[in-house]
């Protein structure tokens, strides 16, 4: 007789979402204690880049070490993303991309990550392209699985919810393009507080996914015999 088993996945989402969310605010925390960053509050006084906080003593091991499991883990995410919305019916050409799109901003990321608090040019461009691929694609990522929500009669008021959330996020993106090009002098004092606000709503929303997985009862089966 086989032997059934289910899992739930949504602690997997959990941590999908709070990993990289709590490394930031733990790197950031040693480094202050540790005297590689001043204390400040990093959302406004922007003292801070998130790249800063894991280059040195203590947080360069943290960062790594949380970071690059974190990133595994996301190419596990966005492919369950995929298969739940399915699941519950959608399936939008846009679907098919979620997968393929979160694979390259999880393995961005882990690059990122690697190429983070060492020197060189070489090095420069993988964390330049690494965070913008990252944040970027993720953001599409998100977009998409909104979208897929909002077309699901059962889900559309979520999904619309989702959907504002990541207007939210654009418009963090978009404003720090216009005061780049508008009043320069002043985004060069604040361009690390906007990463910081994006890299909070990025999370935000994967965290609100995984509140859905758990109200959807997503889960794995898995039998033996």
């Amino acid at each position: 007789m086989a032997d059934h088993r289910f899992f739930h996945l949504w602690w997997l989402a959990l941590v999908a979402a709070l990993v990289p969310l709590i490394t930031i605010h733990l790197t950031y925390t040693v480094s202050v204690l540790e005297g590689h960053v001043e204390l400040c509050m990093p959302y406004w006084d922007s003292c801070t880049s998130i790249s800063r906080t894991g280059r040195h003593g203590t947080s360069y091991f943290i960062f790594k070490g949380t970071m690059l499991p974190a990133a595994l883990l996301g190419i596990l995410f966005w492919w369950l993303n995929g298969r739940w919305l399915r699941q519950l019916g959608v399936h939008s050409s846009g679907v098919a991309w979620i997968p393929w799109l979160g694979l390259v901003a999880s393995v961005s990321l882990g690059a990122y990550t690697l190429a983070l608090g060492h020197a060189g040019d070489g090095f420069n461009l993988i964390r330049r392209i690494g965070v913008v691929l990252y944040f970027s694609l993720t953001f599409i990522c998100e977009l998409l699985v909104s979208a897929g929500l909002r077309s699901h009669p059962l889900w559309k008021h979520t999904g619309m919810r989702l959907l504002n959330l990541c207007q939210l996020i654009l418009a963090v993106g978009i404003l720090s393009v216009i005061l780049n090009g508008v009043a320069p002098e002043f985004y060069s004092r604040k361009d690390d507080a906007f990463e910081w606000i994006l890299a909070f709503l990025i999370n935000a929303h994967a965290l609100w996914l995984a509140f859905l997985w758990r109200k959807n009862r997503f889960r794995v089966r898995l039998w033996v015999g």
